[in-house]
């Protein structure tokens, strides 16, 4: 199983991700919840925030978890 499919499989549609810290300024706050929108190719997760916007995470880069 290669990285993009590992994340869809952590991931999936409409599961509940919080975010602890993404460098940013148009972050949502820390302790934000979100929706996952979907996974691209690239392995970003696409994340719909309570706070309405749609920032992807990057796994590699951006500290979260599901919730």
């Amino acid at each position: 199983m290669n990285k993009v499919d590992f994340l869809r499989k952590m991931y999936p549609v409409g599961c509940k991700v919080v975010l602890h810290h993404m460098d940013d300024p148009q972050a949502p706050p820390s302790g934000t919840v979100g929706e996952v929108i979907f996974v691209d190719d690239i392995g970003q997760i696409h994340v719909k925030w309570e706070t309405g916007s749609s920032l992807a995470l990057i796994p590699s880069v951006d500290s979260f978890s599901k919730v």
